[in-house]
């Protein structure tokens, strides 16, 4: 089934100095599989080789234990995929992995590049071979062509010319190297456990491995790990970091810390103050589950209204089905979701997601909340209409797709079927999420912090939608 949500970004996890580097990168990813479903890999350093294995699929239908004893070494990273540029398959997945003059190399990045087309023609028109449609392979070739001596030299080099979102790990030549943009776009942690440096995408690949969380890696900072410690370096600053403010809304786990700051209470606050903006008479709160639960529980407590799951998800819809021959209505969300009648029927109902994108999905969901014999039903979300497409690691539809992009909230209600429909304002988002924060909000406002090329090659590029 196709779920109108945004999809997942990508998780990158990094580990230096654990004997069972490559088991905590392969846990680190299991926390992180909601970043990325479609493939996942593990490369690991010891004395004398970098060992590697990626396939697509999850983390747990991947590595058994076998895998895992074929990559040795105190030194790893990994990476779970979602694509954002480039096809869906295996030469896709990352961590990308090469040998060159100065040895092999290991890199798993986090993001979209918006000069990448730019970037890899000039590579391509000097004599560089690409094995892959990753923009992040662009990244590989740039450090293999710097003529400095040490790799952290080389990588700060590379990443000054290129432009985008990106928060990555590297390894090679014995070092773990982690990157985060200067604009701080995309998330990216650091942690210890027992001594072992580790580095992760959200705070919950940490707990999970029992390590303790020590900071976020700076926006604009490299971060240099080897045998005598940690060096910090800096990649360039700007006057404002633009952190995706989507990130509160949807995509990290509600138990990680991100920015500095836990998800859950935030998301809860996001339903109370759309309670705030929006106070309604009703008898029942109900949250599309999971992602509308922290935001329903907000606003139910704000408004006064019980909190019920009158909708229960299935946990175990496997990514292929057979569809019945004899048509079923709403087959595709009647897999994920399914209404309960004893919660819902005869009764005024506040229906609380996160985000609408196409609205098929949000459709179908009202429809069946209706079979169930609500009363009336009224939507609300957690945040502002999505307006504009993403263009810095997040896929998205194109914005002629985006349903709020081309109707009215009106339009767009008597489109759902919903007797209403309200959305959390933008002030009010950014005002829940960090009063003295500049977030990135590009995807409801249009204002996008890099400037996206407007040129005919960058366009398809850009187009994250087209795998």
């Amino acid at each position: 089934m196709a779920y109108d949500k945004f999809n997942e970004e990508c998780g990158v996890v990094g580990v230096y100095g654990h004997p069972e580097a490559s088991t905590l990168v392969y846990l680190g990813l299991h926390a992180l599989q909601h970043r990325g479903q479609e493939s996942a890999g593990i490369a690991t350093l010891d004395e004398e080789n970098l060992h590697s294995h990626r396939q697509m699929g999850l983390v747990s239908d991947i590595f058994t234990r076998e895998i895992l004893e074929r990559l040795p070494g105190d030194r790893g990273i990994g990476h779970n995929r979602y694509s954002t540029t480039g096809q869906s398959i295996v030469k896709n997945a990352q961590p990308i992995v090469v040998d060159y003059a100065r040895g092999p190399i290991a890199l798993a990045h986090n993001g979209n590049l918006v000069n990448a087309q730019v970037l890899r023609a000039e590579l391509e028109a000097a004599g560089s071979i690409f094995q892959s449609t990753m923009d992040s392979e662009v990244i590989v070739h740039l450090i293999a062509r710097s003529r400095e001596t040490r790799i952290e030299d080389r990588v700060m080099e590379a990443v000054r010319q290129i432009s985008g979102a990106f928060s990555m790990v590297i390894l090679a030549e014995g070092k773990l190297i982690a990157v985060r943009d200067k604009f701080g776009l995309r998330p990216l942690v650091m942690g210890r456990l027992n001594g072992a440096h580790i580095i992760a995408s959200e705070t919950t690949a940490l707990d999970l491995i029992e390590a303790q969380y020590i900071r976020p890696i700076k926006a604009g900072e490299m971060l240099v790990i080897d045998d005598e410690g940690t060096h910090s370096l800096s990649i360039g600053s700007v006057e404002q970091t633009r952190p995706c403010v989507f990130e509160y809304v949807y995509f990290a786990r509600p138990d990680s810390i991100i920015y500095g700051q836990n998800v859950y209470p935030i998301r809860k606050a996001f339903g109370r103050k759309l309670a705030e903006e929006d106070p309604f008479e009703a008898d029942v709160v109900v949250p599309v589950p999971d992602s509308g639960v922290p935001a329903a529980i907000g606003y139910a407590e704000q408004a006064g209204i019980p909190f019920e799951m009158g909708l229960i998800r299935s946990h175990y819809v496997g990514r292929t089905f057979i569809e019945p021959a004899q048509q079923i209505r709403h087959f595709g969300v009647k897999l994920k979701l399914n209404a309960v009648p004893e919660v819902i029927h005869g009764k005024r109902v506040v229906v609380i997601d996160d985000s609408i994108v196409r609205g098929t999905t949000a459709r179908k969901i009202i429809q069946m909340i209706r079979d169930a014999g609500a009363k009336e039903i009224h939507m609300r979300i957690s945040s502002p209409p999505t307006t504009h497409s993403c263009f810095y690691g997040i896929d998205t539809p194109d914005r002629s797709e985006l349903i709020a992009s081309s109707l009215s909230v009106e339009e767009t209600s008597s489109f759902l079927g919903s007797d209403s429909l309200a959305y959390l304002s933008l002030e009010g988002m950014l005002e829940v999420a960090g009063p003295d924060r500049s977030f990135c909000h590009a995807c409801f406002s249009g204002e996008y912090p890099i400037p996206i090329e407007d040129s005919p090659e960058n366009s398809k590029q850009m187009r994250l939608f087209e795998h």
